[in-house]
This record gives C-alpha cells, structure tokens and sequence, in this order.
C-alpha cells in the first residue's frame, strides 16, 4: 500500500545526525514516506552528518556522523511544497547557510503561509525565524543559545525543560534536540492525523557501556522510533549490561569512537521477560561484553522461551548465538555476522534487509532500520493508519 503521508526532510552538510535519522527511519517505518532534499545536491548524492555531544567541555562537541542519502530533489519540492504533509528541519551548521539561501527561506515560508506541520529542533529554528515564520509571538523552543534569535524574531521564548519536552504552537513543533524525539514524532504523528492503536507495549533494549560509534544509529531509532509511540501505550526501557549495574551510559573522549550519550533508565536487577513484550538487541561492540555475562545471554533466552518478540541489528547476533536462538532460522546478516550466523545453526542467512522468522527479527546494519522497527511494531500488534 502506498504511504498516504509524505513528508519532506530539510538537509544538507553538518546536519545533526540523530535529528535526520530519527525521524527518517521511524517514520518510514510507519507507513510514512519521507524525501530528503538538500539545495545544490542531486538525488544519489549524500550529505555529512554531524554529532553533538557534550565530552565535558562548556560547549557541546562536533563530531563525524553517517553519510545520509539525498533521495528527492529541491528545485522539485521547492517548486511544489503542496505534496508534502509537514517539513522537518534537522539542526545543525547547515541551517546557518540555508537560512541566507532564498530558495530554502521561501520553501519553509510556505509551509509557514500553508500551516503545515514544521519540526524544528537544536538550531534549525533559524529558518523558520528568516522565513518569517515566528512572528507574532510564536511559542517556540530551541538550543538555549537561541534565544535571542527567537525573540528578535518576534517569537516567544519556552525553556527547553525538560530536555524531551516539544513545543506545539499551531503548525510549529519546536525541541532542544534529539532528547525529544519521542514528543516530536508522536505530535507530528497526530498533526498528520494519524490514528494509533496500541495497547501498553513494553520494550526492553540491552545496552552495554562500549558501544560502536558509527553504528549508534541501531540504537537511537529502536529507543527513539519506539518512544515516538510512549505516549499512545508503549513505553520503552534500557538496561545496562557491562558492568550490570544502573545508571548513565556515555561514550567518553578517548574511548575510540563517539557517539551521543544514551541514558540508561531500568535497572538491571528488574529486567526480566514477564515485564516485557519485546527485547531489542542494538549492534556495535556491545554484545561482545554482554555475551560475557550469563545474565545477558539467560535473558534473551527467556525472552524466546516465553514466545516474546526478540530483536537483533548487527552485531547483536553475537548475543542470540550465544543464546541458541539462531539455531535452525531463517537471519539477516552483514558480513561481520555472516560467519558466527552459520556456525550458531541458522538455515540460511540473507545478505541484507531485514528477516523475521516467527518472532525472532534480525537485520543486516542501520540501513535497515525503517524495515526492522516496522516488523518489531506489527508482531507487536500496533497499527498506526491515516
């Protein structure tokens, strides 16, 4: 079936990382199509992700993300904003050059005049301010150094508190950042007039403190994607493995790669298959120090014995493996788990994609993410129409 919903993605070079990918996979994974643009790039073309991340400095830090495809061309979506249900502008560098771009100003004004949904987050709220879009006392939120934009802009100022808070003036959904993304999708969703039928879902995500940092994206869109849904009965948890204790996960400087801080929000002793529905396994370095701890690898077992959803991205095979459940089933895996897949007993492993075999979910890497939240959501039995 064809998505009903289309919307368009603002990018370009240095955008943030999270605030592109997020609401790409979770909403393709919904049934949305979503086309990313960026001024002076061909579909086929890519543009640089950055990451933002507090390492202890006074002021975040930019980091090197993923190369993120451009699929649509601008000249086309400018020229016919009309196809789109909303706009979605990430943050980051880039909002400063396309907001002295005339094209780019003009496409956001017209959502503006049109009263389309806008999502703006960090920093991208300088579009909406150059566009004209924040006139007349438009309640918005943005990084606190946007401040004075905001209000020279004629807008009103809300504090971003809490982090995950985003703020809904008419067709305008403001947030800090990423930490809103389960506000910022589920608004967005309702503002499209979506429909969703979820009956308390929970999901468990095994995390550990070393986690591969290109590949973080395997953990932002099944907490984020899934948090879009919290607050129409899904509620989501994380678990720290490692040193199986609770608290905050950080990647820190020096510790060979980086990646946004993920915070940790069940503890350990809790987590057990009776309190939840599903189980999400992320890729990255992670499960190598989870499938050295018997309590990880019990877990995900019990998780299948109970006949509850079991998830796995990438490298999370490795704990599956270890788990037996791979034996005699159908998996996707990239060329890290190719090996391990075969030797664990799996009837046949695909290349890439995503696979399901009962309710054991697998996929290749994060380019599979829209695929692989969009099968873990209908064995959850939540259906989300227009």
């Amino acid at each position: 079936m064809a998505p009903s919903r289309r919307v368009l993605l603002l990018c370009g070079d240095y955008m943030e990382d999270y605030e592109a990918a997020v609401p790409l996979y979770a909403l393709v994974a919904l049934g949305v199509a979503v086309d990313c643009a960026a001024p002076g790039k061909r579909p086929g073309e890519s543009c640089l992700t950055a990451v933002h991340e507090f390492l202890g400095f006074e002021l975040y830090t930019e980091l090197p993300g993923h190369r993120f495809p451009v699929t649509a061309d601008f000249t086309a979506a400018a020229a016919d904003p009309s196809r789109y249900d909303a706009l979605i502008i990430p943050g980051g560098r880039f909002t400063e050059q396309l907001a002295a771009d005339e094209d780019a100003v003009a496409l956001v004004a017209a959502f503006a005049a049109a009263r389309r949904p806008v999502v703006l987050t960090c920093h991208s709220q300088l579009l909406l301010a150059a566009a004209g879009g924040l006139a007349g006392g438009v309640r918005c939120t943005a990084f606190f150094g946007m401040r004075p934009v905001v209000e020279l802009a004629g807008g009103t100022w809300v504090d971003p508190d809490p982090f995950s808070l985003c703020v809904s003036d008419g067709h305008v959904l403001s947030a800090i950042g990423w930490p809103a993304h389960a506000e910022i999708i589920a608004k967005l969703l309702a503002a499209m007039g979506a429909r969703v039928d979820a009956s308390g879902q929970r999901v468990l995500i095994l995390c550990a403190v070393r986690l591969r940092g290109r590949l973080r994206g395997e953990r932002a869109v099944p907490g984020a994607g899934r948090r879009g849904l919290q607050r129409r009965g899904r509620v989501p948890d994380q678990a720290q493995g490692g040193d199986l204790r609770h608290g905050d996960l950080r990647r820190r400087a020096g510790a060979g790669g980086e990646g946004h801080n993920f915070a940790v929000t069940a503890d350990w002793a809790d987590a057990s298959a009776d309190g939840f529905d599903c189980v999400v396994v992320p890729g990255g370095r992670a499960p190598e120090l989870l499938v050295t701890h018997e309590s990880a690898v019990a877990l995900v077992r019990e998780f299948a014995d109970k006949g509850k959803v079991v998830a796995s991205i990438g490298q999370g095979h490795l704990l599956l493996a270890a788990a037996g459940l791979l034996r005699g089933r159908r998996c996707a895996a990239g060329v890290p788990m190719k090996v391990v897949s075969r030797l664990a007993g799996a009837a046949a492993v695909e290349s890439g994609g995503e696979v399901a075999d009962g309710k054991l979910v697998t996929a290749a890497g994060w380019t599979d993410l829209a695929p692989f939240v969009a099968r873990v959501v209908d064995l959850l039995g939540i259906t989300v129409s227009f």
